[in-house]
């Protein structure tokens, strides 16, 4: 499913009396396995409702989650099909997972234009506002395709080429489900923009157009500052303007700033890399997948998708992020392996590797954000290192944390979204990796413990504020297609951090 989706709410009975057209679904979904329906759903589906118990025996279908009962012109119902979706855990004892049904949702819809899915059940969720907006969520992020530079689309107008898909919750409460579907449509839109600025060409991406699409955050009230060459010269941002020298494309860097806290309360920062495109400089990366070195930014885009996040929903939290965006080429006027830079805070680097840019770009914007706004705490996120792949895979993120209190909300909110860290070690014991004999220190200490010297070597710019990185290497692009995700851009981190936000920081109302 693919194009503009529309979701919204309606009555059990309103769902029936507008029918979708031809060709369209009726969803029904239980809250077990048992096929409990609703009154409503009951009612709604007169006739049609005696067979769902005789089309399931025959298809053996026990109501598990991600099995589907697909009764084709059923009786007495004005659509062509009745799809049944399980939901029933895996696990006995276990909660129905109302967002990941979301996605499977979408999933067995298909191309389908317009569908009413009955949100009805004998026995309601425990917390119904908490399921239907989990579910909502879902919804939206399995219905998020990226495909506007396909032109060979037969009709524009059909769902799967891009034409408006319309989906509509329904129970008895509409009130309630039009509340629910509220509340997560921003933070949807959070994570639809992080995965689309991923997906962009890096001709149509780059540090000036990317500060621009920041810069549309002031329409939700977000203040944005954009820094260009001149001033982060003047800041002393040598570090993040040694990376993106060899570029014809001028570096930014850009601070969004939403004030929805206590005027006296201490923001919240949010520090995210963007090189939108990494070539490795004078280290030239090889060229096969280099192409996907577009998503170097995708800790940037998360950053940026978080910001309109927390603003869509005014969350109650002084709330700062900050970008560095470059490109890293290997022009003439490049960074040499062998150089020695001054980052902002005064420490020499020596450069060892122009591939190692990443945490140029963040020891910069990391002193400029924990000086200038004094938070409470600072967590950045990266695609850093290839390392954190071998280490983890692509099923969670690395964490590397210099607080343990902030380290075990990170985890708690990954456990709770599904977008999951696992902590890493860091310690003097490694700062000798990285030490230099011409500089203070060097930026890479080689290939063993690699994402772990990358941590320290950015710990080095946080001084005492409380501080975690996230290593997003195998979680920000390129991550597998889930029931949540079918795109390349993955919009990972925007959940998570939003969920940390709410269950952690905001004001008391």
């Amino acid at each position: 499913m693919s194009g503009t989706v529309t979701l919204g709410a309606t009555t059990i009975a309103d769902a029936f009396a507008a029918a979708p057209e031809a060709g369209g679904y009726v969803l029904v979904v239980f809250a077990d396995g048992a096929l409990a329906l609703g009154s409503g759903a009951a009612a709604g589906l007169g006739e049609a409702a005696g067979v769902i118990p005789r089309a399931a025996e025959a298809a053996a279908f026990k109501g598990k989650i991600g099995s589907c009962l697909d009764i084709v012109a059923p009786a007495g119902l004005a659509a062509q099909r009745l799809l049944v979706l399980g939901t029933a855990p895996e696990k006995e004892g276990d909660k129905v997972d109302y967002l990941r049904l979301g996605g499977l949702t979408v999933a067995k819809l298909g191309k389908a234009a317009k569908a009413r899915i009955l949100f009805d059940f004998a026995a309601a969720p425990e917390d119904f506002s908490a399921a239907a907006a989990d579910f909502a969520l879902g919804l939206r992020l399995r219905a998020y395709k990226f495909d506007q530079f396909k032109t060979k689309k037969a009709k524009k107008d059909e769902p799967e080429n891009g034409g408006p898909v319309d989906l509509r919750l329904a129970a008895a409460d509409s009130a309630a489900l039009t509340t629910s579907i509220a509340k997560v449509q921003g933070l949807a839109d959070g994570v639809d923009l992080a995965r689309t600025l991923v997906n962009m060409p890096p001709n149509l991406i780059y540090p000036e157009s990317f500060a621009d699409r920041a810069k549309e955050l002031e329409k939700l009230g977000v203040a944005v500052e954009i820094l260009d060459v001149p001033a982060m010269e003047a800041l002393g941002m040598r570090a993040l303007l040694g990376v993106g020298q060899g570029s014809k494309r001028p570096s930014r860097v850009v601070v969004m700033r939403w004030s929805g806290g206590r005027k006296d309360a201490q923001p919240v920062a949010f520090i995210g890399k963007g090189v939108c495109f990494d070539s490795g400089g004078i280290s030239l990366k090889p060229g096969a997948g280099m192409e996907d070195m577009k998503g170097d930014m995708a800790g940037a885009a998360c950053v940026t998708g978080l910001m309109h996040a927390l603003a869509s929903r005014k969350a109650a939290v002084n709330a700062i992020g900050a970008i560095g965006l470059v490109e890293n080429m290997p022009g003439g006027g490049a960074q040499r392996p062998g150089d020695i830079v001054t980052a902002m805070s005064g420490t020499t680097i020596e450069i060892i590797n122009t591939d190692a840019e990443g945490r140029l770009v963040l020891a910069d914007v990391l002193w400029h954000v924990q000086n200038a706004y004094k938070p409470a705490f600072m967590i950045d996120l990266a695609t850093l290192t290839g390392a954190i792949i071998i280490a983890l895979g692509q099923e969670y993120a690395g964490l590397f944390s210099n607080n343990d209190e902030l380290a075990q909300r990170l985890s708690e909110a990954g456990t709770k979204t599904g977008e999951k860290v696992w902590r890493m070690p860091i310690g003097p014991s490694y700062d000798k990796l990285i030490e230099s004999k011409f500089a203070d220190i060097k930026n890479t200490g080689g290939r063993n413990a690699g994402s772990i010297t990358a941590a320290q070597f950015l710990q080095r710019f946080v001084n005492d504020v409380p501080w975690a990185h996230l290593d997003i290497a195998g979680t920000g692009m390129s991550a597998p297609t889930a029931d949540l995700n079918q795109s390349w851009g993955s919009g990972w981190g925007v959940r998570l951090l939003d969920r940390l936000v709410k269950d952690y920081y905001e004001s008391a109302e």
